[in-house]
């Protein structure tokens, strides 16, 4: 199983860490490890003293493929949830200061949380897909698939030049502005449309 993610897909988001809107997908990948098993306890990182939620939708690949085409990248997926992607933000800074990668500051265990899968079949427009995060009861992050950059879709297809895709993979797609840091003992609630996933 492979975790692939997609950086600065919403330009509101891009625009408020100061990052250029890049013309083809941002991709980067994390380990098996970083994905946070179920009814486990998250526990805040020693390495990093300033954490940060970024809520984004994920996609589960249910078909193998490599090379595949835009027009028929809709097949190869089957379900939808909210994801986060805990980033060590002052890590990344430093990092990016350096020309660095960023696996130290996003690929980390546990890094990467999900919630339960809704069958992608149960939404009639996948354009049009609301999603949002309360920290605390208080959202603080609200947007809808039609916002990205890039669609599924493209993602999946661009992702396939390079990688072989296999079942059971997972995509992180983006996350909207709203990002924001997290303290010990922050309560995260995940919503796509009416339904809690996590």
């Amino acid at each position: 199983m492979k975790i692939f993610c997609i950086g600065r897909n919403y330009a509101a988001h891009a625009k408020e860490l100061g990052n250029e809107v890049q013309e083809d997908p941002v991709v980067f990948i994390k380990p098996k490890s970083a994905l946070q098993r179920p009814h486990i306890p998250f526990y805040y990182p020693e390495f990093t003293n300033e954490l940060h939620y970024e809520a984004e939708l994920v996609i589960r690949v249910s078909k193998n493929g490599r090379y595949i085409n835009k027009r028929y990248a809709y097949q190869y997926y089957d379900a939808i949830t909210l994801g986060i992607d805990f980033t060590a933000r002052d890590i990344q800074r430093e990092l990016t200061k350096k020309g660095l990668p960023w696996e130290k500051a996003k690929a980390w265990d546990n890094s990467a949380a999900i919630g339960k899968w809704i069958p992608i079949k149960n939404f009639e427009n996948r354009r049009n897909i609301n999603f949002g995060l309360y920290k605390n009861g208080e959202l603080v992050q609200h947007s809808n698939s039609g916002k990205m950059i890039h669609s599924f879709e493209t993602i999946l297809a661009d992702i396939s030049k390079y990688f072989t895709l296999n079942i059971g993979d997972i995509i992180f797609t983006g996350t909207p502005e709203g990002v924001g840091e997290l303290v010990i003992r922050d309560m995260l609630e995940g919503i796509i449309e009416d339904e809690i996933v996590f």
